[in-house]
């Protein structure tokens, strides 16, 4: 994306709450990537060691942001600033149990509003076709 859209989605429910991991453990990182990741064979962060992981999650220019529902976390997006001018996307998805009730709709606008209150010039993702092997696919990302 090279300009942030113009469009909003309101929540889809009550008590959904965003919170912003500064410095998580290596062990509650984890958590939510295999949570969030495992039907999708993410494999990236596994291969890192604890310090490498460490390295890249307490860093200053990536922040974590977790999707609660109801107290319980129900997904997370990483927004990696560390290119200047640029923002990634690196993870984003929501826990097998949260899938098909309009969160992942709201989260994403979320996850790309936070990331155009940054004021980057390009907004990007990457994405594979394991992301989208069963409908609904979780990642529309478009400036539609």
């Amino acid at each position: 994306m090279l300009a942030a859209p113009r469009r909003v989605v309101p929540p889809p429910r009550d008590r959904i709450s965003i919170i912003q991991a500064k410095t998580p453990t290596v062990a509650y990182y984890r958590f939510l990537y295999d949570a969030v990741g495992k039907e999708w064979q993410w494999a990236s962060r596994k291969k890192l060691t604890d310090a490498d992981l460490i390295q890249i999650i307490h860093d200053p220019q990536v922040g974590i942001h977790v999707l609660f529902v109801d107290g319980v976390p129900a997904g997370f997006a990483e927004l990696d600033r560390r290119a200047p001018g640029e923002i990634e996307v690196t993870q984003f998805g929501l826990m097998p149990e949260f899938i098909g009730q309009g969160l992942g709709k709201y989260f994403l606008q979320w996850a790309i509003d936070k990331a155009w209150s940054y004021a980057p010039s390009r907004l990007w993702l990457h994405t594979c076709s394991l992301d989208c092997r069963r409908p609904p696919a979780l990642l529309t990302f478009s400036s539609a």
